[in-house]
């Protein structure tokens, strides 16, 4: 059955092909979008200038800045390219995607993968077995092709989401696997590797932050003795995709503008969006008066109009920590991977 969308800004399934919740607000959808408009018209009349029809993004204050304020839809998928080194990546190896989908699988890593299939966005009719084409496809390959290219990772769940979304973004099988390449490989090293040491080193890391800028709900959380990582794990595993809703209005403009900065300027933009969130509403964490309650809010502080307003979301994450210098960052993982080694060793260092 066909879906008909007429206007637009009233169809039930977005441009994206997200379905839109049956209690969507249209009105405030309209009124939000009719305003951003003008600012994206204007926006992609300054980054055409910027590119000047070359394929390359010069490293600059300007184009810091105007990766800040966002990157136009129309440019979204070159700019990523360019900024993250996978278009390089993918003009020095000519024909080695396909090499590797044609080449030799290993079953047990394209069973895992399958079983994971139909758990990706299954809100969105592209990715739904009678969606034609069917995205599914496209996302299987990219996940073998990427298990089979860095075998140290193999697939973990996770990685779904985010090729999943560099699918819907890109509409290009070989620039999904690459970007994917630049993330997992390069951006946010041994995240998603067995051991996920990468990605246990952030998240404290992360509480180390929470230290110096939040300190009160650093309290709050020791004296429950709850772990970052039982109440940000799917922030930094999803990259905020399936936490920050995912539905192309207000809410997926939120995770555009944080990825098209995670591209431009590294893994230290999770850290500023985590920070963001938890500052903003610490009044509302500090509420909380038990487990269950504690890890509620956290739940709870990825919704609402705060952070379907992505303008204003942007601004406040390079505003609301205030400093958050990268030597900072590097410092604190040093610490902290020295601690994590320390656990599975059966000690712990301060």
């Amino acid at each position: 059955m066909k879906l008909i969308c007429l206007p637009v800004l009233y169809c039930r399934v977005d441009p994206y092909g997200f379905e839109r919740p049956a209690d969507f607000d249209y009105a405030t959808y309209e009124e939000f979008f009719s305003g951003y408009l003008v600012v994206l018209t204007r926006r992609a009349i300054k980054w055409s200038k910027l590119l000047k029809g070359n394929n390359s993004v010069p490293k600059s204050l300007k184009a810091k800045r105007y990766v800040r304020k966002g990157i136009p839809n129309e440019h979204r998928p070159l700019v990523w390219m360019v900024v993250s080194g996978a278009q390089a990546h993918m003009e020095q190896n000519p024909g080695y995607y396909q090499k590797l989908l044609d080449g030799d699988k290993n079953d047990k890593l394209v069973e895992t993968i399958k079983t994971d299939m139909n758990r990706t966005f299954p809100d969105n009719i592209k990715f739904r077995k009678t969606a034609d084409p069917c995205l599914q496809k496209t996302l299987y390959n990219v996940l073998v092709a990427y298990g089979h290219h860095n075998q140290s990772v193999g697939y973990c769940q996770g990685m779904n989401f985010i090729a999943g979304y560099l699918i819907l973004i890109t509409r290009n099988e070989e620039q999904s696997f690459w970007l994917l390449d630049a993330l997992i490989g390069r951006i946010l090293p041994d995240y998603y590797s067995p051991e996920m040491m990468g990605l246990k080193t952030d998240q404290e890391v992360l509480g180390e932050l929470v230290k110096m800028k939040v300190p009160a709900v650093a309290e709050l959380m020791e004296k429950h003795g709850i772990t970052w990582t039982l109440v940000v794990s799917r922030w930094f595993i999803c990259l905020f995709i399936d936490i920050l809703p995912v539905e192309a209005s207000q809410n997926l403009m939120t995770v555009l503008r944080i990825w098209d900065c995670l591209f431009y300027e590294g893994s230290k933009i999770i850290f500023r969006v985590a920070l963001t969130l938890i500052k903003q509403h610490q009044a509302f964490i500090l509420e909380a008066t038990n487990f269950p309650d504690i890890c509620d809010k956290f739940k709870q502080i990825t919704k609402g109009p705060f952070v379907t307003e992505c303008h204003t979301f942007m601004q406040k994450i390079f505003t609301e920590p205030g400093s958050l210098r990268m030597a900072t960052i590097e410092k604190l993982r040093e610490t902290c991977r020295v601690n994590q080694i320390a656990q599975i060793n059966g000690q712990y260092v301060r």
